[in-house]
Parts: structure tokens; sequence; C-alpha cells
């Protein structure tokens, strides 16, 4: 950073306190924290990712020659 405004670190109080009160607002729960998953790159993927695939690949299975 270039020393003007809070670091990174800075922000997170208030970060957290704007999304819990939006979330308050909306009268919803904030989820628990969760580690961030990595290794897509390396194809490494959750089981969430098939169904989104069969999702998009629908249609230019079903109509091979459609043009967009």
């Amino acid at each position: 950073m270039c020393g003007i405004g809070p670091g990174l670190d800075g922000l997170r109080p208030l970060w957290e306190e704007t999304v819990n009160a939006a979330l308050a607002e909306a009268t919803l729960e904030r989820p628990a924290a969760q580690t961030m998953l990595t290794g897509g790159k390396q194809g490494r993927h959750t089981e969430h990712l098939g169904f989104l695939l069969a999702e998009m690949q629908f249609l230019p299975r079903a109509y091979p020659d459609a043009r967009w």
C-alpha cells in the first residue's frame, strides 16, 4: 500500500460491521467461516462442479448446430 488510508488489516473490522449490519437488516444469518479451497487449476474440484458443467453443456449437446 502507498501509505494512504488503512491497510487491509484495518479494513476487516469495517467490512465485517457493514456486512453484519446488512445481513441483520435482511434477517439472514452469516455463514460460518470456511477455508478457501484451492487446486482448481490442477483439476481438483468439488462435486458441485459436475452439476454446473452438466447444466452448461446441455444446450450445445442437444443442439450441436445451434449458433449464438
